[in-house]
């Protein structure tokens, strides 16, 4: 009889949490210059643009890894990524919208006459 001892390992990242490029692309295990192109892309936007040392938030982790996945997965460059990204966001906003609707127009009192 064998035994798997998979470990998976991980970390909890809050929103608010902030990060510099060098942090960001070492979590991330990319390059900073490719930080600097998703920023220049639009795809990730610092805390303070003007600045000359960028910060980012926790969010951003996640949309990097969306990224990774949409170019190892689909195959498509940086700006099809970033469109592919805009548009899940989209059709998420879309849904949140939809569900409020939905429970404004089915609320409480629908369900108490049933």
């Amino acid at each position: 009889m064998t035994i798997n001892h998979n470990i998976i390992e991980g970390i909890i990242i809050a929103d608010d949490t902030e990060f510099s490029p060098g942090e960001l692309s070492s979590i991330c295990a990319v390059s900073t210059e490719w930080i600097t192109a998703l920023v220049e892309e639009g795809i990730l936007e610092p805390l303070n643009i003007s600045s000359k040392r960028w910060r980012f938030n926790g969010a951003c982790v996640q949309r990097i890894q969306l990224i990774q996945r949409l170019q190892r997965d689909l195959d498509i460059n940086l700006a099809g990524a970033a469109l592919a990204l805009q548009l899940l966001e989209e059709i998420a906003i879309l849904r949140t919208r939809l569900s409020i609707r939905e429970s404004s127009v089915t609320g409480p009192t629908d369900s108490q006459h049933g």
